[in-house]
């Protein structure tokens, strides 16, 4: 433990902003996973509904990850790989319900 007061105030910083960062880590991650099951229930029933359920889900997630960009919690080319996955996985999911069709 730290015994000079400049140190003891960086440790509680330092422990202050892991927890926001591990917030905003663990937002995008369930806006992820809500986004994925909300594209599996389109395969699912190809619905003009599911399809919105879809499209805000995906606008939700994105904005997470772009926020979690702009505050630093994790670098730009992470967020722009995770984001073109999610686009990648629409288009998988349209085009098979396009061939089911």
């Amino acid at each position: 433990m730290a015994n000079i007061k400049s140190a003891i105030k960086r440790i509680q910083i330092a422990e202050r902003n892991r927890l926001e960062n591990k917030a905003y880590k663990s937002a995008s991650k369930t806006l992820i996973k809500r986004y994925v099951s909300a594209v599996d229930g389109y395969a699912a029933d190809p619905t003009a509904e599911s399809m919105q359920t879809v499209q805000t889900t995906l606008s939700a997630a994105v904005s997470k990850i772009d926020k979690a960009v702009k505050r630093g919690v994790i670098h730009p080319n992470t967020a722009a790989r995770r984001k073109a996955r999610l686009a990648k996985l629409l288009k998988a999911q349209e085009a098979e319900v396009a061939t089911k069709a």
